[in-house]
């Protein structure tokens, strides 16, 4: 794997500069309306179609998401953007297999078309929960605001859980390969420290680095820097800026404007619908 250049973003920066030693991003078409893009390709990776979900019941029941239909495609760089209750964490869980949408409404009537999330053309609501366990883990790497490593465990061993998990390796190649990746973010001198003695951004860039361990088809970041002051910050969308030049694709959902610029394509959302899709320049 090519090695993230992170030479140059430790040191201070202005808030509002460019990303120094980060990976060109390919040239985007200038900004435009994209539609729900709903349909998918075979380029498709993530595709909800007329997604709803409903929390409680009754009088108390709360509509979520009303109706949402969004493809993600292999290689996009994709930022949701929206008022806090917008639904933006909601899409990305279920985005995910986290969670699965509601098929009917508060009165079971069922929607149409069918309320779905498909993740690599599997409708999440024909697995059972081990089979999309199984999905997620190996096809989906999960970023949070809260880094959640295990305080007793080393940066190398929170990094190789999910390999541990997968059986794909042996422990040994799983331990080498998180020493990789730490390597690949400026951490290889981490690697036997545990999460509890690390930086704020050094949790984070772990916790990165965690969600790459199995070579996933998206990474899924939830306010990533949410946590983290404006040098760690960059430091961040520099990562994400690299890791998308090389073809990872990544759907992140953040408040910070400036982050969700660093990407290819905005969505905005709104009282759980998508009003805005396009390209960035």
């Amino acid at each position: 794997m090519a090695r993230i250049d992170t030479e140059n973003i430790n040191r201070e920066r202005e808030p509002s500069g460019s990303a120094a030693g980060s990976a060109t991003v390919p040239a985007q078409p200038a900004t435009k309306s994209l539609g729900s893009r709903a349909q998918g390709t075979v380029a498709t990776l993530l595709r909800a179609q007329n997604v709803h979900r409903l929390l409680g019941s009754g009088d108390t029941v709360t509509h979520i998401l009303k109706g949402v239909s969004l493809v993600v495609d292999r290689m996009e760089y994709m930022s949701i953007v929206g008022p806090s209750g917008s639904g933006k964490s909601t899409l990305l869980y279920l985005l995910g297999g986290l969670d699965r949408p509601n098929r009917g409404d508060d009165e079971g009537k069922p929607f149409s078309p069918p309320s779905a999330v498909f993740i690599d053309g599997e409708n999440t609501h024909d697995l059972t929960d081990a089979q999309l366990a199984v999905v997620r883990n190996e096809k989906i790497g999960f970023i949070f605001q809260f880094h959640y490593l295990l305080k007793e465990f080393t940066a190398q061993e929170n990094v190789a859980l999910p390999m541990f998990k997968l059986g794909r390796w042996s422990r040994d190649e799983c331990l080498k390969r998180a020493a990789g990746l730490l390597d690949q973010f400026s951490l290889s001198s981490k690697l036997k420290r545990r999460a509890n003695r690390l930086s704020g951004g050094e949790q984070q860039r772990v916790a990165i680095a965690r969600a790459l361990a199995n070579e996933p088809a998206v990474l899924l970041a939830d306010e990533p820097t949410g946590n983290l002051d404006r040098k760690n910050t960059e430091i961040v969308a520099d990562i994400f800026n690299s890791l998308a030049a090389r073809g990872q694709t990544i759907v992140m959902v953040t408040h910070d404007q400036a982050l969700a610029q660093r990407a290819r394509r905005m969505i905005t959302m709104e009282d759980g619908t998508i009003v805005s899709d396009r390209v960035l320049a």
